[in-house]
């Protein structure tokens, strides 16, 4: 299988533009006469467009020398993290703002003002929440078609509604709706208005894993019954692959260009689980992920070189804190103990009342598993599994209704220092600085300890998640990816027995979710402190875990199958997306979570 290289119109850097061509079946080559066509039949066309905010010193440029090309029917996926100014480019396209130079041309013709012509959906839904779901599709009918009869109008937009599974619910207001219901009616609107281009800003990545797989089906489906021209913006580069003809980068603003076009010609209807064997979407994959980790990927240990020494004084939280080792690497004696119960989940029940009151429900049943010293499980099912109720009634925040937790010879029945604990949005105190912040558990669990030994545990911690330059930073003045590196950092700084971690990269971009997986990993390496993640995200339980924990759908959820990851440590992402084995795991767990997907 052969790799072409050449430079296209969308590359908006001085570089040579990969462009992917495989000579496989799956994926065909890209070359100039395909570009051509390209351009001869293109619906859209962007030129030399730049936008800037601001002005004098405050001038940001956010989008710089953008090229790009579209043709009737193509559904365009282009790959756009946080602060890159995909929602800058997308707005540009739909009209909603102006570049500052550049076309912006629509077959030929200026983009001056939003037009029914482009239906956009965006990430967060835009719904009256006084109207139905059918008056809220209504709206935009009735807006842009009054030439044409009432009863017209009530056929199209009840086909609409119906076409993206909403017909028994086009009486329901938006309150009663899921989010990805919500959404659905996002996207039935912008299709009800007969676009020729559908532009789509992240509008699926705010949704679990299991309804964000649905609704790309259903784009999907309405995309080849409807023949539109579709612009995905994404930070899922799965998603881009699996749903889009062409991949294109947009690199991390500001001055953010284009980067090169990474053409995906897999024979569609694609299915999730055959792809996994797909030997041309494996190194399209691995050479999209490659090319995104180089040109974005931040130096995650910057600083770290010069963090200081670590005080070999212990926590205490330690069972004998003036002697005990309990919560560093595990010794050879312990990890040579296939069965040493450090952490152990006997037979957990967790019950919850039902909605109505008069009944009870078990949520999660009959969990039970040992842990080693040492050991990092992830803990991955679909939404509503009891994932996250299992890691909360090991921290200690949540009561068990039967069976029992032990950690390290000791029941849990309440929360402790002794158990670090980072959640999906980070909890630091908004006023404080990113030191402060780490301070305050410090001061608890290091109360024997000098002053000058807790300040060097926090800076030391702060330093090796790359926060050396932004310790004295107040945590409101911080990104979400830096303010959960101090999130991260406290947790090591307790130097805790046990590390729990509830989808600690869920709300973070994908870019900036790999980096923080990298770090991470690399603290992790130097403490193998005991850990447990809970996540959605396959190839992050695989990177991090030594054994993928997969429980069943709720309720009465209980734990349906482990795997053990038998691949080398350190691990990288770049070892991991090349390593025979990697694709074997993904697919077994892929596979389980398909078959809870069909019986849920």
């Amino acid at each position: 299988m052969s790799l072409a290289l050449h430079t296209t119109e969308s590359s908006g850097i001085n570089k040579t533009a990969h462009v992917l061509a495989f000579t496989g079946s799956a994926i065909k080559p890209a070359n100039t006469v395909q570009a051509s066509t390209v351009a001869d039949t293109a619906i859209l066309k962007l030129k030399n467009v730049s936008k800037s905010y601001g002005e004098g010193s405050a001038l940001t440029q956010v989008l710089d020398n953008i090229n790009l090309r579209v043709k009737a029917g193509e559904f365009i996926a282009i790959v756009g993290f946080s602060g890159s100014g995909k929602t800058t480019l997308i707005s540009t396209i739909a009209g909603l703002i102006q570049a500052d130079s550049g076309d912006v041309l629509k077959q030929g013709k200026p983009i001056t003002a939003p037009g029914p012509d482009r239906g956009v959906v965006f990430q967060n839904y835009s719904l009256m929440p006084w109207l139905t779901v059918y008056e809220n599709v209504a709206l935009a009918v009735d807006e842009i078609f009054k030439d044409w009869s009432k009863a017209q109008r009530k056929a199209h937009t009840e086909k609409y509604v119906r076409m993206v599974n909403l017909g028994a619910a086009m009486d329901k207001k938006p309150a009663e709706l899921s989010g990805g219901m919500r959404q659905r009616v996002n996207v039935a609107r912008a299709l009800a208005a007969n676009p020729d281009i559908l532009l789509l800003d992240e509008p699926l990545s705010a949704l679990d894993a299991l309804t964000r797989g649905m609704l790309q089906d259903e784009i999907l489906q309405i995309w080849e019954q409807e023949k539109k021209t579709v612009i995905l913006i994404t930070n899922d580069v799965d998603e881009a692959i699996y749903m889009a003809d062409r991949v294109i980068p947009l690199n991390p603003g500001p001055n953010a260009t284009l980067g090169p076009d990474f053409i995906v010609n897999i024979d569609r209807p694609r299915n999730r689980t055959e792809l996994n064997h797909n030997e041309a979407f494996k190194k399209c994959r691995a050479e999209i992920t490659q090319y995104l980790m180089d040109i974005g990927m931040e130096k995650a240990f910057a600083g770290t070189q010069n963090a200081k020494a670590l005080p070999s004084v212990r926590p205490n939280t330690s069972n004998e804190w003036m002697l005990d080792r309990s919560a560093l690497k595990p010794s050879k004696e312990d990890a040579g103990r296939p069965n040493y119960r450090y952490l152990e989940f006997s037979q957990v029940i967790k019950t919850y009342p039902t909605t109505d009151g008069n009944s009870w429900v078990n949520v999660v049943e009959g969990f039970d598993m040992k842990v080693k010293k040492g050991e990092f499980i992830s803990i991955i099912g679909h939404s509503g599994c009891g994932k996250s109720t299992v890691l909360s009634m090991a921290a200690g925040l949540n009561g068990i209704s039967g069976g029992a937790i032990f950690l390290d010879n000791r029941e849990v029945v309440t929360a402790g220092p002794d158990r670090g604990i980072v959640f999906q949005a980070p909890s630091l105190f908004p006023w404080l600085t990113a030191f402060e912040n780490v301070m305050l558990g410090v001061d608890k669990v290091y109360p024997h300890a000098t002053q000058s030994e807790r300040v060097d545990i926090v800076e030391y911690n702060l330093s090796r998640v790359g926060l050396a330059d932004a310790m004295k930073k107040k945590a409101c003045d911080l990104s979400n990816g830096m303010k959960q590196r101090v999130g991260i950092a406290r947790a090591f700084a307790l130097s805790p027995k046990l590390l729990l971690l509830d989808e600690p990269f869920g709300m973070l971009d994908s870019l900036t979710r790999w980096e923080l997986q990298e770090v991470l990993m690399e603290v992790w390496e130097r403490t193998h402190v005991t850990a447990l993640i809970v996540t959605h995200d396959v190839d992050e339980a695989i990177l991090l875990a030594d054994r993928v924990v997969m429980m069943t759908n709720g309720p009465q959820a209980k734990i349906g199958k482990i795997e053990t990851i038998d691949l080398p440590r350190p691990r990288s992402r770049k070892a991991l997306l090349s390593h025979p084995d990697y694709y074997k795991y993904r697919e077994s767990i892929l596979r389980f979570l398909s078959e809870c997907e069909h019986a849920h």
